[in-house]
């Protein structure tokens, strides 16, 4: 899919005029054509698309429809359709009355390709750069930052469940890439044990035993691909499960393994949760606490806006950390 772009897109007449005829006071789509003109054309868009293969649709329009929808709590769903059939949108994206709009999918695909490399970045930067211009956004401009959580899209796992899904998650990606690895190693046990995903709550039958058994199971299934040197390849749920099994396990002094208690209950302790993994399947996760209400598993989004008095409030940054962080440098500055 290539871009074609359409350098200075002008609002149809019967657009405008139909547009003007029926909001006579104006609604946000068309204020935010009216005030910005855009607030991108297709050119900002450029390396984002080869030069060969068939024209893609405009990457600005998508762009200003993402904007329209979070301002107006859309779906995807709800936006595709706003684009076909409200004129206030069609005014806003210089589209014609009988344009039939697009699938709501693209909005998607859209927001994927905007996710590569620092692409979300750079489209904040020129959408600021034309707001300041606009006199929306100015020099030296109180500020706020607002955080909330983010939940991470896995299972909230016990520490036993962790490590035992760790291992599964581990065997399946050997079985994926070399299953001739594990001939000598699972067999009808292990099947039984790791054929399906673990579910076992927080009070477990015999806690004791399966910790132990897990454990080893563990540490056999690693020292047999270390011995295969396949732990020293792109093996992301090995490395994970050697991890998890660091932040639950011990070797005492006779060298036996064991699992991991809090320092105040007499144990070697165990990692804060800054460095703890809390699942295998995304090991960026992290678990915080506020107060005593607020706890999750995933990260925290930070959101900065101007906050003067006599102006709109304008997201001027936003940045995705772990759940620890408290908050993120700025990037950007009004």
């Amino acid at each position: 899919m290539s871009l074609r772009p359409r350098s200075g897109e002008q609002v149809p007449s019967l657009t405008a005029q139909v547009a003007r005829a029926s909001n006579p006071d104006g609604t946000t789509a068309i204020w935010v054509r009216d005030r910005l003109d855009g607030l991108w054309c297709d050119e900002d868009f450029a390396d984002w698309y080869p030069r060969d293969g068939r024209p893609g649709l405009s990457p600005a329009q998508l762009a200003t429809v993402c904007v329209l929808q979070f301002l107006l709590g859309l779906s995807d769903r709800q936006a595709a359709e706003s684009v076909r059939c409200r004129i206030d949108f069609k005014y806003a994206m210089a589209m014609e009355l009988d344009d039939p709009g697009f699938h709501h999918s693209v909005l998607a695909d859209f927001r994927d390709r905007l996710a590569e490399d620092d692409r979300a970045d750079r489209l904040l930067d020129l959408a600021l750069a034309r707001l300041k211009e606009a006199g929306l956004v100015r020099e030296r401009t109180t500020q706020r930052t607002d955080s909330t959580h983010v939940l991470a899209a896995v299972r909230d796992l016990t520490r036993l469940e962790m490590v035992t899904e760790a291992v599964r998650a581990a065997l399946e990606e050997v079985a994926g890439t070399s299953p001739h690895l594990l001939d000598e190693l699972v067999d009808e046990d292990w099947g039984l044990r790791y054929g399906r995903p673990v579910r076992l709550g927080k009070n477990p039958t015999k806690p004791k035993t399966r910790i132990l058994a897990t454990g080893n199971d563990a540490v056999r299934l690693l020292e047999h691909l270390y011995r295969h040197g396949a732990d020293r390849t792109s093996v992301p749920r090995i490395q994970a499960l050697r991890q998890i099994m660091v932040q639950n396990y011990h070797r005492d002094a006779a060298g036996h393994l064991r699992w991991r208690i809090a320092e105040k209950e007499g144990g070697p302790g165990l990692p804060p949760s800054s460095r703890a993994v809390v699942s295998p399947y995304d090991t960026s996760a992290r678990y915080a606490r506020h107060g005593h209400i607020i706890s999750w598993k995933g990260f925290t989004a930070h959101l900065t806006e101007t906050c003067a008095p006599d102006g709109p409030n304008v997201i001027t940054d936003v940045a995705t950390t772990a759940a620890t962080t408290e908050a993120p440098p700025l990037t950007w500055t009004a």
